[in-house]
């Protein structure tokens, strides 16, 4: 049973304390926390965190995973029932979505990388359910992983860049080296490299490598160039052999660094005659803080203050502001440039919180209002509410009669995590805010052990788990994985876990960086530094100013109960069909249901199961005139592919960062080992195009973008696939658009032709991504003759491939050859199998001959503690000797969550 902790604690204090105003206003403080508490319970936000069986991969490897599911107060969610889960390259593609069932708040879900559809390289994973997409801010779950490629490896490749640009020119020189598969540098050889910006050819050269295998490449382009050099990639082309070419891809995106620098005075405002604490923050462009330092001055040159970052570009100094004056910050960076910023304009009225966080047991509140609004609000009415995991923990007001305010509230009040506390004036608006993170003692606690610590390879081992929260047994839900970390070895500081997912980064707008090392051991100096982390970052909750004004968050998307097919059925005229008679049917699940139309035609059918392999036929030929009649599905909504949230963790060198795990890669996957292609000489077969089409005459010769068939092979939902792969294209509201245009506010929608017929974009799905063999992309129509025909901007053009030639067919088999309107059979998306990972025994002697080479040991997502905290597993051990680790993460029925780490010795 949830309880909702609401605190309102009305005290009557004095001196300098809190005192008692009686009196009720028409937005008192009952009336904001009966509103809030209301949206919080209505509309509570779901999170999402993924525990990964490791933090890489390779080509050819599997990815595992566990979903953890949650609500307010971290209790496993009751809501959505179905998660999704994207992979995006590095060039912001949709790789592939999995689409995963929710039980109990878990689910489970594995890929593998297969050489086809993965590539060395930068990829991440976004997660979310659809009643996520509700929020104008949705916590998303992000985590960026790299992977690497050892199988028929040619060239490894280690780059570094020196930006020498000036106000007219972007100049970068990249150094890159080159070595074989066995680490050899390819000494004097030739080098071709371009430099492409969306699909643009922007600069471009020759060179030869030296005798360590290095090659310095010098590119230049004007500032105000339409394409810019730090939005492009580097290609360069080695001859490894007299014949043969190899081709290494190399982002410039942060080749050309810039910094920032941004103030945060605590409480919001920098208040004349009152000394506020300033946050501050140096960031890259790469999103990673830089250490800096630096002198603040006043508008008539007075050093007023002194600061260094204290944590990743990170720190606080003091300040006392005056009436009249303006300040500078004069910052000096660890690379040696400096640069001199503003800081936020005086208030010359204002009241401010200031937060002493340090106290195990107690928060101390501090409320500072300065002599001009002093005297403005004297004997009016302030008020404090603070909430966390979408609950009001505590509530509290006064009558503004003294310049200063003293009180302190228990820590016990909250729940671990963050807290945002904020004051409001008599009339219901925000006037300050803060957030802190409140870190209990007695937190679930999960102890790892063993029988013994050192074991042989391929022996059997055996781990056992106790859960406890306040010396009490916890029953909960656990993932494991053990890994070999010799071979994977990581930062732990650096490492995304439960805590960090569930406690800081799902509350707080931004990229956190290096979020573990605040949950890490934490001591005086790391949680210093978490207090002046949450001064930087925002909080992802509902605007109380909306609260107040009633007006509550716009729902579009339900929680997911099921699979949802849904569309309309019209007559040929446009004409919708009431109470039609539709059947759908999956033929592998030997499934049929029945539904009939609404009023205005439209269908729907809820909580089906199917994988998604699955085909799927709904049919509208058991009605009268059902040859007249037309189906049309409606499209599932989509969020929109941006930027990598968590871009400053992608690796530009992964064949150094990954040395030791592709070296094992590499013998792992040896059998993998693909024969050379040998070129055969044969007439070319006219490739099919827009231009076999009657249809489509008028468009230019040659398209503005394509997509050749091979880059979309195991696609399961070809829409969801091109999102991101077409260049100059959005989509948005279930129909592609021309991006300029739609940017612009014109909204009429791409035309869709599959084989030159002009088709719904909903045809797309039921294409087979095997027979495709382009897609063509054209963003104009220079003669008008295709847009004005089908009232379209833009179009589309999917070409499939020519059938071979055969025997002639009657008019009867032409006729079932061509489309029947009344009747759809698609690949919907259904859920992806749960796969089982494959932990070997070495019970027989013979088993002990083979090489087991394996980077994850063990992985094992359904781990239950029983009644007495307790659970146990076994596994056997790989070749790979040296040190494993053992890592636990789990959370019990009243949202505790726990994470434990456990080594032991291979010999």
């Amino acid at each position: 049973m949830k309880i909702f902790r609401i605190a309102f604690i009305f005290s009557i204090l004095f001196s300098l304390h809190f005192s008692l105003f009686a009196q009720t206003d028409t937005i008192g403080i009952n009336t904001i926390i009966t509103k809030t508490n209301k949206v919080l319970n209505d509309y509570p936000a779901e999170k999402i965190y993924l525990h990964f069986d490791k933090p890489y991969y390779a080509v050819a490897d599997t990815v595992w995973f566990k979903a953890y599911v949650t609500e307010n107060q971290n209790f496993l969610s009751t809501l959505s029932k179905i998660i999704y889960v994207d992979v995006i390259n590095q060039n912001d593609s949709l790789i592939q979505t999995l689409k995963l069932p929710i039980t109990g708040g878990f689910a489970y879900g594995s890929f593998p990388l297969d050489q086809i559809n993965y590539k060395q390289g930068n990829y991440h994973i976004r997660a979310y359910t659809m009643w996520m997409l509700n929020s104008d801010d949705p916590a998303f779950f992000s985590k960026t992983f790299y992977v690497g490629e050892a199988i028929d490896k040619e060239v490894k490749t280690h780059i570094s860049y020196k930006n020498t640009s000036t106000d007219k020119l972007e100049k970068i020189d990249a150094r890159v080296q080159f070595k074989d598969a066995n680490n050899k540098p390819y000494a004097n050889r030739n080098v071709s490299w371009q430099v492409v910006t969306s699909y643009t050819v922007i600069a471009k050269g020759r060179g030869t490598t030296d005798s360590n295998g290095y090659l310095t490449i010098a590119m230049s382009n004007a500032q105000k160039a339409e394409y810019q050099l730090k939005n492009g990639q580097l290609v360069t082309a080695i001859n490894t052999t007299d014949k043969d070419v190899a081709n290494s891809s190399f982002s410039l995106r942060n080749a050309i660094l810039s910094k920032d620098f941004q103030f945060f005075p605590e409480g919001g405002n920098l208040i004349a005659g009152l000394t506020t604490k300033v946050a501050f923050k140096a960031v890259k462009s790469d999103g990673l803080g830089i250490a800096s330092k630096g002198v603040v001055t006043d508008s008539e040159g007075k050093q007023v203050a002194v600061f260094s970052a204290q944590h990743l570009g990170m720190g606080s100094f003091n300040l006392l502001a005056e009436t009249g004056k303006t300040y500078k910050a004069n910052v000096s960076y660890s690379d040696g440039t400096s640069e001199s910023y503003n800081l936020p304009a005086v208030t010359t009225a204002g009241i401010t919180l200031n937060i002493d966080n340090s106290s195990a047991d107690n928060i101390a509140i501090k409320i500072l209002s300065n002599d001009a609004f002093f005297t403005e609000n004297q004997g009016k009415k302030f008020y404090i509410i603070a909430q966390s995991k979408g609950v009001i923990c505590y509530g509290a007001q006064t009558a503004l009669s003294n310049k200063e305010y003293n009180t302190t509230v228990l820590k016990s009040k909250f729940p671990t995590g963050i807290a945002q506390l904020t004051l409001f004036n008599e009339s219901g608006k925000p006037l300050s805010e803060r957030l802190v993170f409140v870190q209990h003692k007695n937190n679930m606690n999960v102890a790892v052990s063993s029988p013994i610590t050192t074991y042989g390879v391929k022996k059997k081992v055996k781990i056992n788990m106790a859960a406890k929260k306040d010396g009490a047994p916890v029953e909960g839900s656990f993932s494991v994985s053990v890994v070999d970390e010799t071979k994977v070895p990581s930062s732990e500081d650096a490492t995304s876990t439960i805590l960090t997912g569930l406690l800081l980064s799902s509350d707080v707008k931004g990229y956190i960086e290096k979020a573990n090392y605040y949950f890490n051991a934490p001591d005086a100096k790391k949680n210093a530094d978490l207090d002046v982390l949450l001064l930087t970052q925002g909080y992802r909750s509902f605007k109380y100013a909306d609260i107040i004004a009633n007006q509550l968050p716009k729902i579009q998307f339900l929680p997911e109960q099921g699979i949802e097919l849904s569309g309309i059925l019209r007559m040929n005229n446009g004409i919708p069909v009431r109470k039609g008679a539709l059947l759908l049917s999956i033929p592998d699940k030997r499934f049929n249901l029945e539904g009939t139309t609404d009023p205005v035609g439209n269908f729907r059918f809820k909580n089906l199961v199917f994988n998604d392999s699955s085909k799927v036929t709904i049919t509208a030929k058991y009605n009268p005139l059902y040859k007249n009649m037309t189906l049309q599905m409606n499209g599932s909504p989509v969020p929109s592919l941006t930027r990598n949230f968590s871009a400053a963790e992608e690796v530009l060198n992964i064949d150094s960062a990954l040395t030791t795990y592709l070296d094992n890669s590499k013998r792992q996957y040896a059998y993998l080992h693909t024969l050379k292609d040998i070129t055969v000489k044969a007439a070319v077969i006219p490739k099919v195009s827009h231009k076999d089409y009657p249809a489509l005459t008028g468009l230019s010769q040659m398209a503005d973008h394509e997509i050749t068939g091979d880059r979309l092979k195991g696609c399961g939902m070809l829409i969801n696939c091109l999102q991101g792969m077409l260049a100059g294209v959005t989509y948005a509201d279930g129909n592609f658009y021309v991006s300029r245009d739609y940017n612009s506010g014109n909204r009429t929608p791409m035309g869709i032709f599959i084989n030159g017929m002009n088709v719904d974009v909903n045809q797309i799905n039921t294409i087979d991504v095997n027979q495709l063999e382009s897609v063509e992309i054209f963003l104009r129509d220079e003669l008008g003759l295709v847009n004005r025909a089908n009232n379209v901007n833009g179009v589309l053009v999917f070409n499939q491939k020519k059938a071979p030639k055969g025997q002639k067919i009657s008019k009867a088999q032409l006729m079932d050859m061509l489309p029947k309107y009344y009747e759809l059979t698609f690949s919907p998306q259904g859920y992806d199998k749960e796969k089982q990972f494959y932990s070997p025994k070495y019970e027989a002697p013979a088993s002990m001959n083979r090489n087991d080479l394996r980077t994850t040991i063990y992985w094992n997502p359904k781990v239950v503690t029983d009644a007495a905290g307790n659970a146990s597993f076994e596994f056997y051990n790989a070749d790979g000797r040296g040190q494993y680790k053992v890592t636990v993460e789990g959370i019990d029925a009243n949202g505790n969550l726990g994470r434990s780490i456990f080594r032991y010795t291979v010999k």
